[in-house]
């Protein structure tokens, strides 16, 4: 890559190819990068509008890559979310979640609308918000039981979400949540 990075996010879009973006290094970056596989080279490609780390991202079933909160520059929390198009290699605003976070999960379900859970923003978070890609709007999705951070969260197969782990506090958790689809 052309730049170290922690923090970041990687994801793989429909060409094969995958889409390293934001995270930090020594400074909050925007910058995105692509990866080749078949020439095992990296590429710049457009940058983030907003500087961000710790966010979420997610395919899209268009191939657009939706890039959702994170921690920015103060430091403080975002609720922007941004989309990638890899036509052009440009991103674009979309809609603010209601509440900004970071080390948070996005799961796309099985309407190709966005489950994001959890997170941080001073404390950890309970909540949930749906992204509707047709609509670019975000939506309030019920809350966890336990709130947490640093989690995992897995489409199953009977349209579930099941968050497993994460922190709460200063607690390492070793509980399991399934969510319903709202």
């Amino acid at each position: 890559m052309a730049d170290a990075r922690s923090y970041h996010s990687s994801t793989l879009l429909l060409n094969g190819t995958v889409l390293t973006a934001g995270g930090y290094g020594g400074s909050f970056l925007a910058g995105t990068e692509l990866y080749d596989p078949a020439g095992g080279t990296w590429s710049a490609t457009g940058s983030l509008a907003t500087s961000r780390m710790s966010h979420a991202a997610a395919l899209l079933s268009n191939g657009k890559v939706l890039v959702a909160a994170g921690k920015v520059p103060g430091p403080t929390y975002t609720a922007t979310s941004e989309l990638y198009d890899p036509t052009g290699g440009t991103w674009s605003g979309t809609g603010a979640l209601a509440t900004a976070r970071c080390d948070h999960t996005a799961t796309v379900l099985a309407d190709g609308s966005v489950l994001v859970v959890g997170g941080y923003n001073g404390a950890e978070i309970a909540s949930a918000e749906l992204y509707d890609p047709t609509g670019g709007t975000w939506s309030a999705a019920g809350s966890l039981s336990t709130a947490r951070k640093n989690h995992t969260a897995t489409l199953l197969s009977n349209g579930k979400v099941l968050v497993v782990g994460g922190a709460d506090g200063g607690s390492t958790l070793s509980s399991a949540e399934l969510t319903w689809v709202w």
